[in-house]
């Protein structure tokens, strides 16, 4: 036991377990992915010049994350997955932080290994350690001040407590750096802590000017990112507010946050005959009512009204969302697939309603240790995830909500979940967690695998086109590649919402050519790329094929590879 507290084995396993999950799902791809694309030439300007030099498309502030990322591409040279191993780094400290917040909120060890998992197993939390995005960097900042403010209110000495107060705030302030929503963590978690220390004056005093020492740094921060050439503000006010499609788009968010939950959140259903006939039929009259509306009505998009619902990162096809490719992306979850994860998500929070609701639950007969009270962890995190939740608004009246934006809420939603089962149900998660973990990685793997082997496709069918003699110019690749080939010849993307010199921006606009355009959306971002071949899941489309060979690529379970085509953009000459 003296082995296990001094080495942290159980956080240590956790960490290896998506490890080895993500070195299974080969995540290897030679292109930028989303958003992540920018960042890395951004890391790898700041390697070759010491400065950082914004190109137009980062709202988040990047910080710390660029020269994490610059130390590997100084060490290992430049390449995509070089700086991506630098998020894989920080997502493993992330997963040996969590299982230990998960202890230090009352959770027993072996509970808080498969919460942990549960989270880290998931197809979003591996897919995105393995790419740039500043997400998994923005977690570890909030994740590490969470830590110190647990460690602070359970310190056993006043100066102990100062200094672990002291800790948060310094490691939040730093590691925020990298996406400034983690800095919640210094504006909400810490006045939160030292709300419930009032009572320790000396204490209440030195964490105030600690704290007001890191809202000042937050704010000479931000003055610095003001003035960057390229960055991208974010807007706290929208400027406009459609009211239907901010509501659908925060819902298609939070219908989905049960999914990464679901190995916990599943037991509550398996066991909702417990709560009596009522029960069972009010939560079986909602799930069908749903399903209903799921597939007769098509006002409410019934599309997304299935999990995944976001089906942006985590999605029912093959890779995520926005690939921009012509023809139909392949389908990695069947409807009867997503039905059951439908039925089992829902099913498992309104299981946990009923359980709330119910005026006599059962209590466990064993607690931690170190127990956290109640009260004192709701007062710790409930106002965290309340301004988080109202800082999406602005992205849900623009650009729409992501999957992604659903990590942080995740842990305090996990944190809960695992306590309460643990209190109110039975000390020890049951056996079948486990199992149902093993089935949730297995599918995470499986995601990230098909993405990653999707992305290294397209990268092979640019090398061939290269080959023949075609500019990259003259290809759309997709929006991300398009972006990179963009960034190769341009100083920056023409961005209208980016700090350009005297706020002026003139929209380049490339003229639509073919049968097959690119979307104006993205023609306007990328005017040098003049498309005469397009990237396509079907031949079929546009121009028809070219003479050029097709990419395969794994799509696992499938036993038939996936397929990439060129194809042309203009209809072939008539003999």
């Amino acid at each position: 036991m003296q082995l296990v507290r001094r080495f942290r084995i159980p956080a240590l396993f956790c960490a290896l377990c998506v490890l080895v999950c993500e070195l299974i799902s080969h995540p290897f791809a030679n292109m930028g992915i989303c958003d992540d694309g920018s960042y890395i030439l951004i890391a790898k300007t700041l390697a070759t010049t010491g400065h950082i030099a914004y190109n137009g498309w980062a709202s988040a502030m990047l910080g710390w994350q660029l020269y994490l990322a610059a130390a590997f591409i100084k060490f290992f040279g430049f390449s995509f997955t070089a700086v991506r191993m630098s998020t894989l780094l920080v997502s493993l400290a992330t997963v040996f932080l969590l299982q230990r917040i998960f202890v230090r909120a009352g959770i027993t060890e072996r509970n808080a290994v498969l919460a942990t998992l549960t989270l880290v197993l998931s197809p979003l939390y591996l897919l995105l350690s393995v790419t740039y995005m500043s997400d998994i960097f923005g977690l570890f900042a909030t994740v590490i001040c969470l830590y110190g403010c647990l460690r602070a209110l359970q310190s056993a000495t006043p100066n102990a407590t100062i200094l672990w107060l002291c800790f948060a705030v310094a490691t939040n302030a730093f590691f925020g750096t990298a996406r400034q929503v983690a800095w919640l963590g210094i504006l909400v978690m810490l006045p939160s802590t030292l709300w419930l220390l009032r009572a320790q004056r000396r204490v209440l005093i030195a964490g105030s000017a600690a704290t007001l020492v890191g809202a000042l740094f937050i704010f000479a921060c931000m003055q610095w990112l003001k003035h960057q050439l390229y960055s991208t503000p974010e807007h706290l006010v929208p400027e406009t507010f459609p009211i239907l499609g901010t509501f659908w788009s925060a819902t298609h968010l939070f219908l989905e946050l049960p999914l990464l939950l679901l190995p916990i959140l599943l037991l509550f259903f398996l066991r909702i005959r417990k709560y009596g006939l009522r029960g069972v039929l009010a939560v079986s009259a909602v799930i069908l009512g749903y399903l209903f509306l799921g597939f007769y009505s098509s006002r409410y998009q019934s599309q997304f009204l299935l999990e995944p619902t976001d089906n942006d990162w985590i999605s029912a096809h093959t890779t995520f969302l926005f690939t921009q490719l012509h023809g139909a992306n392949p389908v990695l979850l069947p409807p009867w697939l997503r039905i059951l994860l439908t039925v089992a998500s829902l099913g498992g929070a309104l299981s946990l309603i009923v359980s709330l609701m119910d005026s006599k639950p059962e209590s466990a007969t064993v607690s931690s240790a170190r127990n956290l009270p109640w009260n004192q962890l709701g007062v710790l995190v409930a106002p965290f995830a309340i301004a988080y939740s109202l800082l999406l608004i602005p992205r849900a009246t623009g650009w729409g909500l992501s999957d992604r934006y659903l990590l942080p809420l995740a842990v305090v939603a996990m944190i809960c979940l695992a306590r309460y089962f643990q209190d109110t149900v039975q000390p020890q998660l049951p056996l079948i967690t486990a199992l149902l973990v093993g089935l949730m990685a297995l599918y995470g793997v499986t995601f990230t695998h098909n993405v990653f082997a999707f992305y290294r496709a397209r990268v092979v069918l640019a090398g061939e086109l290269h080959a023949a003699g075609v500019p990259d110019t003259s290809v759309d690749s997709g929006w991300e590649y398009n972006l990179d080939v963009e960034l190769q010849h341009a100083s920056h993307i023409a961005y209208p919402e980016s700090l350009a010199p005297g706020n002026a921006f003139v929209p380049t606009v490339s003229s639509p050519i073919g049968i097959c355009p690119m979307a104006e959306f993205w023609r306007t971002f990328t005017p040098h790329i003049h498309a005469i071949y397009l990237i396509s899941f079907d031949p079929n489309v546009c121009g028809g094929p070219a003479s050029i060979a097709p990419a395969h690529y794994s799509r696992w379970p499938a036993l038939t590879p996936g397929t990439l085509y060129v194809v042309r953009n203009t209809a072939p000459a008539t003999p």
